[in-house]
């Protein structure tokens, strides 16, 4: 049974089912993840599932029409997108299913406290790539390194996002 905002607390939910959850509310309840056409693709099930974020290339997305690059705002938006995605899976992942309940309920609060963006490269390529990696996770917190590629593999930009846990 899916969860959502309306739905009591499940006391029989499993890391799969709230990875799920969480992957859902990311691409189908975020009207500008829709917008941009960000794809979330991922690899593995349950404890092993691993997320990235792809984006193919559209005019619409332009920030330098002279150069024809990806406006920053979108290589910002993926790299905070897949950086609290992360961050929400890792937390699922390390939470006995005993405590999934209570992660269930915390939900609504978890966001981003700050995000930094190094911009390396132009956003140059026919499709863009951005993963995510936790350097630090404590009880409240969790520190996240992001990083987005074309499909070339240029390295455009990383950036550091501090995500609540709630």
């Amino acid at each position: 049974m899916p969860i959502n905002e309306e739905t009591t607390v499940n006391k029989n939910l499993n890391h799969q089912i709230m990875i799920d959850h969480v992957i859902t509310l990311f691409r189908d309840n975020m009207p500008f993840n829709q917008l941009l056409g960000l794809e979330f693709v991922t690899q593995d099930t349950g404890l092993d599932t691993q997320i990235s974020l792809h984006l193919n290339w559209q005019p619409t997305l332009t920030g330098n029409p002279l150069q024809k690059i990806l406006h920053g705002g979108v290589t910002a938006t993926m790299l905070d997108t897949i950086g609290g995605l992360v961050s929400i899976i890792e937390t699922i992942k390390q939470t006995t299913e005993e405590h999934l309940a209570d992660l269930q309920i915390r939900l609504p609060t978890m966001g981003t406290v700050d995000m930094r963006v190094d911009y390396l490269r132009p956003g140059r390529g026919e499709r863009f790539i951005a993963t995510a990696a936790i350097i630090r996770k404590g009880t409240k917190l969790v520190v996240c390194r992001m990083e987005l590629h074309n499909e070339k593999g240029d390295h455009i930009a990383f950036g550091t996002g501090t995500y609540m846990l709630g």
